[in-house]
Order: C-alpha cells, then structure tokens, then sequence
C-alpha cells in the first residue's frame, strides 16, 4: 500500500516541481532593471506583455515602455501599450517608449514614429504598424493613442470596413 501511494505521489510532485520551474523561468518585467533606458532585447517565447498576457514571439509588432523606476514592460502589439498605459494611469509624456519598425526594422522612440492603421495581423489585431518614415495616410503617436482609447482600430467592425474600404495604408 505505502509502494503504491509512492508511485502517485512521486510523479505528481516532479510534475509540480516542472510546471513551477517553467513559470519561474519566464522573464518578468519586475526583474529587469534598465538604467539605460534603451530598448531590451525580446527572448522569444519569455517575455509577457502585460495587457493582453501573451508571450512576445520576435519583435515584429514589439512595443517597450520603460517607467521612471527603470522598468521595461514588453508588449506585443503596439495597441497594447497603449491600453496599459491608461489601464495604469501613466502618462505617455512621463515614460520612455520604443517601438520597432517595420520600414526600417530598428527600434525608434515610439512618440516620434508614424503609424499606419490597416488590416495588418497584429497580434491583438488593432492593426498598427510602426514606421521610421511618413508616408501619406500615416498618422503619428497622439493620434494613434487617441484612436486606440476612442476604440477606433481594427476590432471594430465599423472601422475595419470604413478602413478596409478607403485603404489608409
């Protein structure tokens, strides 16, 4: 009898053991410290974004905003950070944010950048895509946050097709 409880028992606790280890080991905003302020470099599949919990794969979409504590939170989707930030009451004036562009495939300083809304895959599917260069139809930060918190990007269908339909790329 005492065997057999071993044997559950046993196997139970190492798959406890794994699971913890697999949490630990994913990188938490709260353990990196960025005196720098400059961006940090993305670890696939370990760093979360902490709006919408999923795990930065590449830095396609990628958005860093670093606090006044020296904190990076890592976003997936440019959208994100911006619903963070409100969802925190942080200021975007108050804190450093980078972007990574599409055009020009480097990070930039999010507030100087220009965004396009179109039917992009972003990975919340808000459907901002960073730029370096302007082009026409681009919009900058301030607009692309005040769209974002007005609920006017890709997830809603009124949007989408009014965009879809006039191609503001």
């Amino acid at each position: 009898m005492t065997k057999k409880i071993i044997l559950i028992i046993f196997p139970v606790i190492i798959l406890f053991g794994l699971a913890y280890y697999k949490i630990s080991s994913n990188q938490k905003t709260e353990d990196i410290k960025n005196t720098k302020m400059l961006p940090i470099k993305i670890v696939p599949n370990k760093m979360q974004d902490p709006q919408c919990h999923m795990y930065l794969s590449n830095n396609t979409f990628a958005v860093e905003v670093i606090t006044k504590d020296y904190k990076t939170h890592f976003f997936d989707d440019p959208g994100c950070s911006i619903l963070w930030m409100k969802a925190q009451n942080i200021d975007p004036k108050d804190v450093t944010i980078w972007a990574y562009t599409i055009d020009t495939k480097k990070w930039i300083d999010a507030k100087k950048a220009h965004y396009s809304i179109s039917d992009f895959q972003t990975p919340m599917h808000y459907g901002f895509g960073v730029y370096e260069k302007n082009r026409k139809n681009f919009i900058n930060f301030s607009e692309m946050r005040l769209r974002m918190l007005r609920g006017e990007n890709m997830t809603n269908p009124k949007i989408r097709k009014k965009i879809l339909q006039g191609d503001n790329r």
